[in-house]
């Protein structure tokens, strides 16, 4: 399945459009409208211990090239790692994170 980042969520609320994909408890808390939002049908993939754990080992590794990122991205990256997932995503700071993990991601420039 496809987990879509919060910047595609509001654009596709915005744009009116449905979202089957799923999304992250990141996205639930900074973009809460979507509980309200009649056109979503996915589902939302809540942080473990497990995820929490691997974004501390992601961000070990970005530390050590010079480029760590937000608590917020980390975590949604390991959901979707941990979740076998795809990350459909508008934000650069993802590449970073994919170089250095199993991050599948689908970037929108």
């Amino acid at each position: 399945m496809v987990v879509l980042d919060t910047s595609i969520v509001i654009e596709r609320v915005k744009n009116r459009q449905e979202i089957n994909e799923n999304i992250t408890g990141v996205t639930f808390v900074e973009y809460p409208g979507i509980v309200r939002y009649k056109r979503f049908y996915g589902n939302v993939l809540f942080p473990t211990f497990e995820d929490i754990l691997l974004a501390h080992t992601i961000q070990i590794s970005l530390l050590k090239i010079g480029k760590p990122k937000s608590f917020a991205d980390l975590l949604i990256a390991s959901i979707c790692i941990n979740n076998g997932e795809e990350l459909v995503t508008r934000d650069s700071d993802f590449l970073d994170i994919a170089k250095v993990s199993d991050l599948k991601l689908k970037f929108i420039p």
